[in-house]
């Protein structure tokens, strides 16, 4: 009895030992996809006061957990009937990650050349802000949910061809994973301005260690926002691009003498640019 009891435990501790292994694995195919989530999720859950900032990046996690526990399933279920469709999903989530890279691409180097003025900020109504809060945190639930899929999808592809077990222990792993590490630096940086007003506000004097760190946070902020934007849309095209050279025999092989990034980089930027074309040709038509 207790042999079998010690086999049993030596079962687990194998399968554990796989499940960490892989997950690491799985973890750095990950990361670029992971890069975007944040900045895409720091850049929404700013803008609010400061006694809202928490309370709607709490609904954001709420809407990433729920995403993630109706993606799950369906994607083990995939993998058991219909593993094809992994790979068919793989490559639809990577056109819109190349999309979304592109056109940030496109509106930075055309953007500021059209000649037309910004129109003035406007402030928004009190009475309107519950309706504002609310669409931002659909948005951001909206844009986690496709890159869940494409992070799920990315982490089950490293252990496609393990037993059933091993995949869900892995993949569930990593969703859980992704969605508390990303989500609390994003609250981290949310607060880093509350943080440096309250540092600033610590002692009367104007010049002080904790009022110039606080002055620094404060300042900082807005260019860590731009910092993540910039990262985020570098990672997009590059997840999007290893997406295709990894899942498509052509371009797997095409140009094999070009360094990994940076065919993945023109690959993403390419096909992302050839979509935003055709979704621009798509809505003039149905204009």
């Amino acid at each position: 009895m207790a042999s079998g009891f010690f086999a049993v435990l030596d079962d687990i501790s194998a399968l554990m030992d796989d499940v960490a292994s892989m997950s690491k694995i799985a973890t750095k195919k990950t990361a670029g996809i992971l890069g975007d989530d944040l900045a895409v999720n720091a850049e929404k859950a700013t803008g609010f006061m400061a006694s809202r900032e928490l309370p709607v990046l709490w609904a954001i996690i709420k809407g990433s957990f729920l995403n993630k526990l109706i993606i799950l399933p369906i994607a083990f279920l995939l993998t058991a009937f219909l593993p094809a469709a992994i790979t068919v999903i793989l490559l639809l989530g990577g056109v819109y990650l190349a999309y979304e890279g592109a056109e940030k691409v496109i509106e930075f180097v055309f953007g500021h050349k059209t000649g037309v003025p910004e129109p003035p900020v406007q402030r928004i109504p009190e009475a309107e802000m519950p309706e504002m809060e609310k669409k931002k945190v659909r948005q951001a639930i909206v844009t986690d949910f496709i890159l869940s899929v494409e992070i799920v999808i990315i982490a089950l592809s490293t252990v496609i061809g393990e037993p059933l077990l091993t995949q869900i222990l892995v993949v569930s792993a990593i969703a859980i994973l992704a969605t508390i590490g990303v989500y609390g630096i994003v609250a981290l940086i949310v607060r880093m301005d509350d943080l440096g007003c309250r540092l600033i506000n610590w002692h009367k004097g104007d010049n002080g260690l904790s009022d110039r760190i606080g002055r620094v946070l404060v300042r900082a902020l807005p260019w860590v926002i731009k910092v993540l934007s910039v990262v985020g849309t570098l990672a997009l095209l590059l997840v999007s691009g290893g997406i295709f050279n990894h899942n498509v025999e052509f371009l797997h092989h095409l140009f094999p003498g070009i360094p990994s990034l940076l065919k993945d980089f023109v690959t993403g930027l390419a096909i992302g640019s050839a979509a935003v074309l055709v979704f621009g040709w798509v809505k003039k038509a149905f204009k």
